[in-house]
């Protein structure tokens, strides 16, 4: 993601990192988000999603971005550059916290009926000023915590003008406020859940699909040549399949 790379040394892999290195901004408190969005049942909690984002940005900027990055990761994790999918290990081998962390905060969350798998959505910031998306991957592992297995991320091509600095008694309202939680729906009866839609294939033939284990989630990515990727979720619910989100995700410079 663009957040993983904008703090990454000048260079190739400095570049492809920042493009993919999906930075996130600071919100507000945990408990604002707990409100909002514990309204899932069982185990399926968007504001756990949430609070695992809240607690990455934390981290990254109070103990250094690439310390947070290997922290958070689950055994095997990729970040999903613009020339395609690297481990994570490779892609920060050898590389030292840089001084400012890119900040970051999740506006969607969409979770498997067992909570097992979700991935989240979300705006990033760089150090630079260079806003951007992400997508995360989270995965809940046996301890019960929640790890990312994957990472992408691109800047806004074009770059959107300078916000209007806040004046003394204007009435701001977080966008964290209003994460979107998408819940998948439990099937009823010991009913099996049918199978996605058939997912097309890209006209580049660069794409990969993951569907969670309670089959109520599937996740995908498609890359151009260009270094552009996409991805786009669909979630079972309440009898059908349903887009979540897709989002596309142009490399460092729309290049």
């Amino acid at each position: 993601m663009r957040r993983a790379a904008a703090l990454l040394a000048a260079g190739a892999l400095a570049a492809m990192l920042a493009a993919c290195g999906a930075p996130r901004p600071k919100g507000p408190p945990t408990a604002v988000i707990n409100r909002a969005l514990a309204r899932a049942p069982g185990a399926a909690q968007p504001s756990t999603i949430v609070a695992a984002e809240l607690a990455f940005a934390r981290a990254a900027r109070e103990e250094g971005q690439w310390t947070a990055f290997r922290r958070f990761a689950a055994p095997g994790a990729v970040l999903h550059l613009p020339a395609g999918p690297v481990p994570l290990d490779t892609a920060l081998a050898g590389r030292a916290d840089p001084p400012a962390a890119v900040q970051w905060e999740p506006r969607s969350v969409a979770i498997s009926c067992d909570g097992a798998l979700a991935v989240s959505q979300g705006r990033y910031r760089d150090p630079d000023g260079t806003v951007g998306n992400f997508v995360t991957v989270w995965e809940r592992q046996s301890d019960g915590d929640y790890r990312f297995v994957y990472d992408a991320g691109g800047p806004d091509v074009p770059q959107p003008p300078p916000k209007k600095p806040v004046e003394d008694g204007d009435i701001v309202v977080t966008s964290l406020d209003a994460v979107l939680g998408l819940v998948a729906s439990c099937p009823r009866g010991g009913a099996e859940v049918p199978p996605p839609p058939a997912i097309p294939v890209g006209e580049e033939g660069k794409a990969d699909a993951h569907l969670s284990r309670d089959g109520t989630l599937r996740w995908r990515w498609d890359q151009r040549d260009d270094g552009t990727r996409t991805v786009t979720v669909d979630y079972f619910s309440e009898g059908r399949w349903l887009p979540a989100f897709t989002q596309s995700l142009p490399p460092a410079g729309g290049q």
